[in-house]
């Protein structure tokens, strides 16, 4: 898994960094096909933006949040997109029963 980072508008500090690397690295848990993660940190008027993109084969998973503490708002989107995640691999796990069982229904009335 590929971590680009990225922060629009401020510098960092690599307390930050490592927090919001160290938060995306938890999704591995839940799905371990995932190809990129892009973390972009910005601020907007008196809003703390967190967006995180998360690659994984053939489709994109995108989160945005914002709050007055940059922690919090990559926190609530790591939260947000465990969440993506999960439901897009109970899809692909229902998109793969069904898909053996209309393979074996046919067999089934020969």
């Amino acid at each position: 898994m590929r971590v680009t980072f990225t922060a629009r508008h401020f510098k960092t500090s690599d307390r930050l960094k490592e927090y919001a690397i160290e938060q995306a690295n938890r999704l591995k848990k839940y799905y371990d096909d995932i190809l990129d993660v892009e973390i972009i940190l910005d601020y907007v008027k008196l809003e703390q933006v967190a967006e995180i993109v998360l690659k994984v084969y053939g489709q994109k998973l995108a989160v945005v949040e914002q709050s007055e503490d940059m922690y919090k708002s990559i926190s609530l989107a790591v939260d947000k997109l465990e969440r993506k995640l999960l439901k897009y691999k109970e899809k692909l796990r229902k998109f793969d029963k069904e898909g053996i069982a209309e393979s074996i229904e046919p067999s089934a009335e020969e």
